[in-house]
């Protein structure tokens, strides 16, 4: 997993609420298992027109947010089902943080094993974030994970609450699968004398 520390980027607005996992990545995109390639399917309902053209009204078909890696939108982002492919085509398509007010809890959790930053900041906030957001090209926003603020275009901090924990797996980059190879060395040393103590007991491969 790619290490989450200082992300200066473009800021895309999407000033709704209750976007569930469905509008993030419709269902009958969930056959792959793979991680990849699922961001030109994300919210493929909204960037799309039934004919298969381009929806050129919504904000990530438009320049510069086409290359936006940070998401603004309002309440309970990510509701509906729990499947993990909505964090994988954000991710693909090249979000790496999401400011909201609130999250879908399994959504939330999924965001941060897959690299994804979701920022909790009040509605209010969200609100003037996305007014930094219509400056197009100018609407950078920093998110510094280590100081945990958000710096505005104009230099202002908003400064956001996050686990401990969290935060230092997204510094190091490290999924669920990373904080057991960590312990590769102490699994091994394990598995070595259980094997000498207990010959008999099957071997567990890491």
């Amino acid at each position: 997993m790619e290490k989450f520390t200082t992300l200066t980027a473009i800021a895309a607005p999407l000033p709704e609420a209750n976007i569930d996992t469905d509008k993030i990545i419709p269902a009958r995109f969930l056959k792959t298992t793979k991680r990849t390639g699922l961001g030109v399917h994300a919210f493929d309902g909204m960037r799309y027109r039934p004919d298969g053209s381009e929806n050129l009204d919504f904000v990530l078909n438009k320049e510069p947010y086409r290359k936006a890696q940070i998401l603004i939108t309002h309440e309970n982002f990510g509701c509906g089902s729990s499947r993990e492919h909505a964090p994988w085509a954000l991710l693909d398509f090249g979000i790496r943080c999401v400011i909201a007010p609130t999250f879908a809890d399994i959504f939330f959790n999924n965001s941060f094993k897959n690299g994804i930053l979701p920022i909790r900041l009040p509605r209010e906030v969200c609100d003037e974030l996305m007014k930094d957001a219509t400056q197009g090209a100018n609407s950078r926003i920093t998110v510094n994970l280590e100081s945990q603020v958000v710096v505005r275009p104009d230099g202002e901090e908003i400064p956001f609450e996050i686990d401990p924990l969290r935060k230092h797996l997204l510094l190091e980059g490290l999924d669920d699968i990373g904080q057991t190879l960590k312990r590769e060395g102490a699994i091994e040393a394990f598995e070595a004398k259980r094997a000498k103590d207990e010959p008999w007991f099957p071997k567990i491969a890491v």
